[in-house]
C-alpha cells in the first residue's frame, strides 16, 4: 500500500507543478517564463574565501596544542592590536580556527551585505555562543572584496555527561546571517556587455531553439528584426540592438514564456529507496516476474543437566530451526506508452520501492525502457 502510494505521488506531480498534457495520452508539456529556466551568464555568483578565528566559546574551541596554527593566529592578531604576546602561553580553549566562505551575488554593490559561512579547522567541538573576528574574504584572483565579522548561529548542540553524550546536527559549522560587507565590486559592469548570453538550467536542444523563437518573435514586434540565436543546447545569444537598453532588453525577455522540453529520465536512489519518474518516460510491451527468497535461522540451544549424584557435567546442546519462505513470483504485464499507464503497471507488482528499483534496471538491461536510467 505504501508503494502504491508512493508511485501515484509520481503520477500527479506534474499537475500539481502545472502541467497541461497536450492529449489524453500525449506527453507533458510545461510553460514556464525565461528567467526560471535560464540565467544570465555575466550574472553569476563568485565564491570567496577567507581565514579567520572565532572568539568567546565556553571552553569548546582548539586544543592549542594539537592545533598551533590557532595559537600562532590568536598571538598575530594580537600583536596587531598592539599586545606583546613574547613568552606567554595560554591554554586557554576558548579560541577556534574556521574557513570563512561566501558566495558574492552578480552586480552587488560595495556596502551590500551578504551571508556566510564558517566551518572549523582544529579540533573544535562547538562553535556555538562564538563570534567572528574580522575576517577578509578574497575572490579566486586574490583580491579582497568583502569583510566578515559578527555572531555565530549554530543549528545543531551537543550535551556531554560522564557516561553518555548526546549530538544532533553539526556544531562545527555555523552562518553569519548579514555578516560580511561588500567592500569592492566586480570590474566587469552589466551594461558593458555588447549582447545577452542566456544558459539553460536543464540543457536541451529543443528548449534552447523555443527560447530563441519566442525572443526572435517578440523582437520582431519591438525592434523590428531577429536578435536571438541558440549556440548549443545550453546557451542563447541575444544581440543588443541599437536603440535598446540593456536593462530593460533583459526585463522584457525573461518574462517571455516558453513551452519547455526535458529528456526521459528515471531518477533512482538506491540508498533512500527514492524514484522519480519524469513524464515522457515510456516502457515497451515486457513481461515481469519479481520474487524474493526468505531464509530464516533460528537457534535455540538446551541446556542438559546430569542426573542426580551421577559425575556428569552440565552442557549445552545446540538446536537450529531453519526456514525458506518464497514471497511473490508472479507475472506481470507492463506496457507503458505514458506516465499513468506506467505508474499502474509497477503498483500491479505490489513490490517495495528498492524491488522496483531492481525491476526497472532489469526493464533498461532488456532494452525495453525508452529513456534514460540514472543511479545516485
Amino acid at each position: 500500500m505504501r508503494t502504491r502510494f508512493f508511485l501515484t505521488t509520481l503520477a500527479v506531480i506534474g499537475s500539481l507543478l502545472g502541467s497541461v498534457p497536450a492529449s489524453a495520452d500525449g506527453p507533458y508539456i510545461v510553460s514556464a517564463r525565461i528567467k526560471d529556466i535560464a540565467s544570465l551568464q555575466a550574472g553569476r555568483d563568485n565564491q570567496l574565501i577567507g581565514y579567520g578565528l572565532v572568539v568567546g566559546l565556553q571552553g569548546t574551541g582548539d586544543s592549542l596544542r594539537s592545533s598551533p596554527f590557532t595559537d600562532q593566529s590568536m598571538k598575530a592578531m594580537l600583536q596587531n592590536l598592539g599586545i606583546s604576546t613574547q613568552g606567554s602561553q595560554s591554554n586557554a580553549k576558548n579560541v577556534a580556527a574556521v574557513m570563512v566562505t561566501a558566495n558574492l551575488p552578480p552586480f552587488a554593490s560595495p556596502g551590500s551585505r551578504i551571508d556566510v559561512t564558517t566551518s572549523s579547522l582544529g579540533d573544535a567541538t562547538s562553535l556555538r555562543g562564538g563570534t567572528l573576528v574580522m575576517t577578509s574574504l578574497s575572490g579566486a584572483d586574490g583580491q579582497i572584496y568583502a569583510v566578515a565579522q559578527g555572531a555565530l548561529v549554530v543549528s545543531g548542540f551537543s550535551a556531554q555527561g560522564q557516561a553518555a553524550t548526546l549530538t544532533e546536527g553539526v556544531t562545527t559549522a555555523a552562518r553569519v546571517p548579514n555578516g560580511a560587507i561588500i567592500e569592492r565590486e566586480l570590474p566587469s559592469k552589466f551594461k558593458d556587455s555588447v549582447n545577452l548570453v542566456l544558459q539553460l538550467r536543464n540543457p536541451d536542444f529543443s528548449t534552447a531553439v523555443r527560447v530563441s523563437d519566442i525572443v526572435n518573435s517578440f523582437a520582431a514586434r519591438r525592434y523590428g528584426g531577429p536578435i536571438a540565436e541558440p549556440r548549443d543546447s545550453q546557451e542563447v545569444v541575444i544581440e543588443k540592438p541599437k536603440s535598446a537598453d540593456l536593462t530593460r532588453l533583459m526585463a522584457e525577455i525573461e518574462n517571455l514564456v516558453v513551452e519547455t522540453d526535458t529528456p526521459a529520465k528515471v531518477v533512482v536512489n538506491e540508498r533512500t529507496g527514492t524514484i522519480v519518474i519524469g513524464a515522457d518516460v515510456k516502457i515497451s510491451r515486457v513481461a515481469v516476474s519479481y520474487g524474493t527468497l526468505t531464509v530464516q535461522v533460528t537457534e535455540t540451544p538446551q541446556v542438559i543437566q546430569p542426573e542426580p549424584f551421577s559425575r556428569g557435567e552440565t552442557a549445552v546442546q545446540p538446536q537450529t530451526d531453519i526456514m525458506a519462505m518464497k514471497n511473490g513470483g508472479q507475472v506481470a504485464l507492463l506496457n507503458g506508452p505514458d506516465l499513468r499507464t506506467l505508474v499502474a503497471g509497477l503498483n500491479s507488482i505490489g513490490v517495495k520501492p528498492d524491488g522496483i528499483i531492481a525491476i526497472l534496471q532489469g526493464i533498461k538491461s532488456a532494452g525495453a525502457l525508452q529513456a534514460e536510467l540514472v543511479l545516485q
